[in-house]
């Protein structure tokens, strides 16, 4: 990590789960973080307990699914912290929907999915990468947090719109590596796809008995995770790691 000391990350979904881990371990390795949240005060009580690490952690309320947020945000971090080196595109929703008996209340709900899941995805890349050739940098990296649900269609009703944003994130990380690569860029980019993650994702998004799955289920930590964002973001600068699938041993989905 000592190449990245001091360096710029910009994590999304960093109030809980696997981006408030990710966050925390990148300011103990001595980075400067800007966690983005919509419930950025969990970010600054992160930010406190960190007040004595190697880096150093800033809480940025945005909603990423919302353009002007987004732009918004990324201004803030030109103005305020100056770059960004690092990207890790980890804020996420899973709407528990049934394509085949769908309420009009629903439509907002997938409608959301994609608007977080695809649109800020890509909307937080690009805002980086003009950032990052705004102030010369050529060698940073970019991280997806996808999901094993984007590289397959499992027997899962309720998820197939969830699945159907992970697919299109794996199509467009990709699309960026290949785009990058033929505009002879240094700037890495990363998919990593979990299995099934002990994280509060479930709560919010309506899977009924999510609690009892995940106690009876072989189920990662958000650790696990980060232990792999930092393999790949600490390889050689002429490395990329393009993809990673974190599965729990024993794994059946």
């Amino acid at each position: 990590m000592d190449r990245w000391v001091g360096k710029v990350a910009v994590v999304t979904g960093a109030s809980s789960g696997i981006g408030q881990n990710i966050a925390q371990e990148l300011a103990e390795r001595g980075m400067t973080v800007v966690g983005v949240a919509r419930r950025a005060e969990l970010v600054e009580e992160l930010a406190k307990k960190l007040s004595g690490s190697k880096g150093k952690l800033h809480a940025l309320k945005a909603d990423i699914g919302n353009e002007e947020d987004v732009v918004k945000a990324f201004e803030w971090i030109r103005k305020n912290i100056g770059s960004v080196h690092v990207l890790v595109n980890n804020a996420g929703i899973a709407p528990y929907t049934f394509l085949s008996k769908l309420e009009r209340s629903d439509y907002k709900k997938i409608r959301g999915c994609f608007d977080v899941n695809v649109m800020g995805l890509i909307m937080c890349s690009n805002e980086a990468i003009k950032l990052m050739k705004e102030k010369g940098i050529d060698d940073g990296h970019i991280f997806n947090i996808n999901s094993v649900a984007g590289h397959y269609i499992g027997n899962m009703p309720g998820f197939f719109p969830y699945t159907a944003s992970k697919f299109a994130v794996t199509v467009i990380t990709e699309g960026l590596r290949r785009e990058l690569a033929e505009a002879k860029s240094k700037i890495r980019v990363t998919s990593v796809s979990p299995g099934l993650v002990d994280t509060n994702i479930g709560a919010p998004s309506g899977i009924p008995n999510f609690e009892e799955m995940v106690a009876n289920a072989p189920c990662l930590k958000s650790e696990d995770i980060t232990r792999s964002l930092i393999h790949a973001l600490t390889a050689p600068p002429d490395v990329q790691i393009a993809e990673i699938m974190v599965r729990p041993v024993g794994d059946h989905f």
